[in-house]
């Protein structure tokens, strides 16, 4: 049965996603055309996925590198690698918005050429700059008592950031809106390159640090720096040739929309009319001079200066692009995806080190963090066979459900045999005798915490002294490799609900990433993913805060809770989204 999909105006342009039926009924035509292998190798999609893999590679091998450079530069310390994380979350979650509208309203090809062209370059120089810096260190130390080395520091760090802001609107861009158009807004092509993308990400997450990681090892940080330069020169060539190309044999992507803004009174009386149930409103009015304004709506200050004026400018920009972003329908869904960013319950440095304090060696590590990888391929494939069979809205409700059940592991191992966690290193004010009762069972389970620097109290990030970098994974010198833990059921709890709950995470993150494409006007889709980008920087910031105010091995399991807790409001505000869509459509018929 062919059912149409819902049209949706913006902008005055009809967006209108095309049913599976049709879908499949043309792909079983196009196999029967002799040589459609060599036309889909010249086609949009595989050159989308070539420049998307050229990109993501270069990227994972950026973010990978920058940290160790970092961390090299400054005498293994923590201070560099902190700040630059720091002004990264705190440029993306001020500057998210402004880079969403110009996303919208200049021409698809000029944001992707200059978006490209300036995250290439300054990984680039950047790179240059650390060649300098590394082989005449010593030297630059001299100059300027000292300042010259700060001033170098600088430039790295913000070149770092300027060629994140320019990957992010790259990523918005491409990911978020010419795909949508490719596929000629068909649900079923939309969710299938939705879920290649991702696959790609994943493989080059774990495959790109390991390259430039050995890189590295091998050589030395010069050569680095220089691998890395030079993949960026020739990625820049061939992913302006494959975009320019994808942008001549798509004529759609010529075709933008420019953006409205639509009065607020205009908004509040259509509101009224679909509250009331009224039949015209299926139809929005059309957009008249009286009733909408082309760009920003900004009154003209004469008196002010022109800086105040472009400030205010940004400001208004801002402000309507988080106006814009709570409007939309896919609100909640776009929320709860950006709670699941505020987590313990992955494979970052905060996991593994903590790994690490309860006897996991490196390999073992490294195997797991191969088949979470695996896990998480599995869920894009889940993805597209849920959404085949049981629509997108409940696929993202199945995903939510697995993803939640594997994540009570971790919460059971935190009560398992083997956990170190001490509830009283976060109750100095209890009485003495219960003081005397829990240090006796902290005593206990301590034996399973292994010290870092002689004491059992360290916290889970140690100076970087003491730390071997290798992909995503720290390795310490001094954990005791001879010495096992009483029990290993918690830490074997905690990586098993890890692992497969990337399984349902995964299919969740493209159930919502697809309704973002799918619900947000196409003038507007920019600066709404501008700010999801945002709101996701500013809730994994919240995760970093958990672990500097609780940052010993035996507060883990409260971070593990708390976690659990952030991901489950995620998916309750995705339950209340699909709640409302469900009881709307049963309203409808």
């Amino acid at each position: 049965m062919s059912q149409r999909a819902d049209a949706s105006q913006c902008g005055g342009v009809v967006v209108e996603f095309e049913p599976d039926d049709i879908r499949d009924a043309r792909a079983n035509r196009n196999r029967s055309i002799p040589g459609s292998a060599l036309i889909y190798l010249k086609g949009p999609k595989f050159l989308i996925y070539v420049s998307g893999a050229l990109s993501m590679w270069g990227d994972r091998m950026w973010h990978f590198a920058i940290s160790v450079f970092l961390i090299e530069l400054y005498g293994r310390n923590l201070l560099l690698t902190a700040v630059f994380g720091l002004v990264v979350a705190g440029s993306v979650l001020l500057l998210g918005a402004l880079i969403g509208d110009w996303v919208d309203r200049n021409p698809r090809n000029k944001v992707a050429h200059a978006s490209l062209f300036i995250q290439n370059i300054s990984v680039t120089v950047c790179s240059i700059v650390l060649m300098l810096v590394f082989s005449y260190k010593q030297r630059i130390e001299q100059i300027w008592d000292g300042w010259l080395t700060v001033v170098c520091y600088t430039v790295v760090i913000v070149l770092a950031d300027v060629a994140n802001l320019a990957s992010t609107a790259l990523t918005i861009a491409i990911q978020r809106d010419w795909i949508v158009v490719i596929t000629g807004y068909n649900r079923g092509h939309l969710a299938g390159m939705n879920a290649t993308m991702r696959r790609i990400d994943q493989v080059t997450n774990i495959l790109a640090p390991l390259a430039v990681g050995q890189v590295m090892t091998l050589a030395s940080n010069v050569v680095g720096c220089g691998f890395i330069l030079g993949w960026n020169l020739v990625s820049l060539i061939v992913e302006f040739f494959f975009l320019s190309r994808v942008y001549r044999i798509v004529p759609a992507l010529s075709v933008k929309p420019p953006v409205v803004e639509v009065d607020q009174v205009d908004l509040q009386r259509l509101e009224r009319r679909k509250s009331q149930g009224e039949d015209n409103v299926a139809q929005p009015q059309p957009l008249t001079e009286g009733n909408c304004n082309t760009g920003l709506h900004i009154k003209e200050i004469p008196n002010l200066p022109l800086c105040f004026r472009r400030f205010r400018w940004l400001v208004s920009t801002c402000k309507d692009g988080w106006r814009a972003y709570y409007r939309q329908p896919v609100f909640l869904a776009g929320m709860g995806l950006a709670f699941l960013y505020t987590t313990v319950l992955g494979f970052d440095c905060i996991t593994t080190g903590y790994a690490y304090t309860q006897g996991i060696s490196g390999s073992l590590l490294s195997l797991l963090m191969g088949v979470s990888a695996i896990t998480g391929l599995l869920g894009t494939v889940m993805f597209t066979r849920l959404r085949k069979s049981y629509g997108l809205v409940n696929t993202g409700i199945i995903s939510s459900c697995l993803h939640l059940g594997c994540l009570l592991l971790c919460v059971c191992s935190v009560f398992a045999p083997g956990s170190p966690m001490d509830l009283s290193l976060l109750m100095p004010y209890i009485t003495s005798n219960s003081s005397t009762e829990l240090g006796g069972m902290a005593s206990q389970r301590q034996k399973h915490t292994y010290s870092l620097r002689g004491s059992s109290n360290q916290p889970l990030l140690p100076d970087r002294s003491s730390i071997h970098w290798t992909n995503n994974t720290v390795l310490f010198d001094n954990v005791p490799s001879d010495t096992a833990p009483e029990s290993y059921i918690s830490i074997i709890l905690l990586f098993l609900g890890v692992i497969t709950a990337r399984i349902g995470l995964w299919s969740f993150d493209l159930t919502v990433t697809q309704l973002l494409q799918e619900n947000i006007c196409e003038s507007e889709r920019g600066v709404v993913n501008g700010v999801q980008s945002s709101m996701n920087y500013l809730m994994d910031l919240l995760h970093f805060i958990m672990v500097i105010s609780a940052p010993q091995p035996q507060h883990f399991g409260i971070l593990v809770i708390i976690s659990v807790l952030f991901i489950t409001t995620g998916h309750t505000m995705y339950f209340l989204y699909a709640h409302k869509v469900k009881r709307k459509r049963l309203h409808d018929t």
